[in-house]
């Protein structure tokens, strides 16, 4: 490896992930590694874009959404269009988890309710078979 690429195995190792992750990465056309007979040397730029699907992923984006943000980098207007449609994404992403959060309280809370009901009907009817 050189400062400016990485093997796979690098590129599992510094961010956690399989080869099997970066080769679909690859194969969806979000990553594209030089070819060095059968090695994959991965750019700095691939770190980069590797880095930004992986915080995309955790925030819930799909791979079209995150795809469109990568190459809405090559638009040259110091990066306007992608901060925009950034977002829009973001936004409306927190939207939909802030409603699952809510969503999720309430499950929990009619749960909690459930099992109490149920510790309290079991207390009944130890103190019944008890008697």
């Amino acid at each position: 490896m050189t400062d400016d690429t990485m093997t796979i195995r690098e590129m599992c190792d510094a961010f956690d992930v399989t080869p099997r992750t970066l080769r679909f990465y690859e194969s969806k056309e979000l990553l594209a590694p030089v070819r060095d007979g059968q090695k994959r040397l991965f750019t700095r730029r691939d770190r980069a874009r590797l880095k930004l699907i992986l915080r995309g992923k955790r925030f819930g984006f799909s791979l079209e959404e995150i795809r469109q943000l990568l190459d809405l980098y090559e638009v040259d207007d110091a990066q306007e269009t992608q901060l925009t449609r950034a977002y829009a994404i973001a936004q409306e992403r927190l939207a939909d988890l802030l409603k699952r959060r809510e969503e999720l309280d309430e499950a929990i809370t009619e749960l909690r309710g459930q099992i109490q009901w149920g510790e309290d009907a079991l207390q009944q009817l130890r103190r019944t078979s008890a008697a």
